[in-house]
């Protein structure tokens, strides 16, 4: 689920929330560091679990008004095609995703169904959900492209679902994107035979639960030798005139260049730039790669750069 950019991200707003909070307890805050990433795996469940709660509160609504003493005709007799969609029963009865949610104790849409409401509402109003009920074609394809379709025009950009997001962890904000993406993605691609869905890992493997734990350590206990790299490359600038940001994207990209030699020193320069222009300020890029382009000619001509494995020129 996690990608390394995204790792890096956790870890710099964690050093940042450090700064401002002058805090020094780092195992308070490697444990935030964490808990805010562990987090994103119920971030997870709670999107794909909306779908889920969707089909059946719009089943539970034309149970109630088929009922009605005064049912109109059509209550008596309603479009079932959003509720007999044939993917959101694949995911109601979906293994993995029933044993996640009870693992991790989701149960937000119960406590919560007026943003169920809310989106249902949002859903009936839209074009994406008039066309696919009008349409008489009734294939897995057409559903499958449907819910796609539905969560990236209507779910997903939601603001109301934003808002409780936002409410419920500050930290999902920056998470909503990875997690928005990689359900479309899994939704895009989920199949009618075979168990096709599954509740990804939130880490690749080991190596990227340890680079959390090392970039975050290594970084925070060498602060004032990672900065003394830049520091002296920039004669015109002292470390107040250095955005807070900035600074601390280059002592985490120091510290990748010279205390992680598997990792290519270009991935490192290009994912540090890529986060400054998502992050900083907008010619906080150009600064920061002209400092890191000055040190690695340094690094090498001085044999510093020491890096390993295949693909690290």
């Amino acid at each position: 689920m996690l990608n390394r950019r995204h790792i890096r991200v956790k870890v710099m707003q964690t050093i940042y929330a450090m700064h401002q909070n002058a805090s020094d307890s780092m195992d308070k805050e490697e444990k935030f560091l964490f808990q805010s990433i562990e987090n994103i795996s119920d971030l997870y469940l709670i999107m794909v679990s909306a779908l889920v709660e969707l089909r059946s509160g719009e089943e539970a609504y034309i149970e109630r008004a088929s009922k009605k003493h005064l049912a109109t005709t059509q209550e008596r007799n309603p479009n079932r095609k959003f509720i007999n969609n044939k993917v959101l029963l694949l995911l109601e009865d979906n293994n993995s995703l029933s044993i996640a949610m009870a693992d991790a104790k989701i149960d937000n849409w119960k406590q919560n169904d007026d943003y169920i409401l809310i989106l249902l509402d949002a859903i009936k109003q839209s074009e994406v959900y008039k066309k696919y009920m009008e349409s008489d074609i009734e294939s897995f394809e057409e559903d499958r492209d449907f819910i796609a379709e539905l969560f990236t025009e209507v779910v997903a950009p939601n603001e109301k679902l934003y808002e409780y997001l936002e409410d419920d962890k500050l930290t999902w904000i920056d998470d909503i994107p990875l997690v928005n993406t990689l359900v479309l993605k899994q939704l895009k691609q989920i199949k009618e035979e075979g168990n096709s869905f599954h509740v990804p890992r939130l880490y690749k493997d080991a190596d990227d639960k340890d680079f959390v734990r090392n970039l975050f350590r290594k970084t925070v206990l060498n602060e004032r030798e990672l900065a003394q790299e830049f520091i002296d490359k920039t004669p015109n600038w002292d470390t107040e005139r250095i955005a807070e940001l900035d600074n601390i994207i280059l002592k985490m990209a120091i510290c990748e260049l010279l205390k992680f030699p598997s990792i290519p020193a270009k991935v490192t320069i290009n994912e540090y730039l890529e986060i400054a222009k998502e992050y900083s300020t907008p010619k906080s890029s150009i600064f920061i790669n002209g400092i890191l382009d000055n040190l690695i000619k340094d690094y090498n001509a001085n044999n510093k750069l020491i890096k390993t494995g295949r693909g690290l020129m």
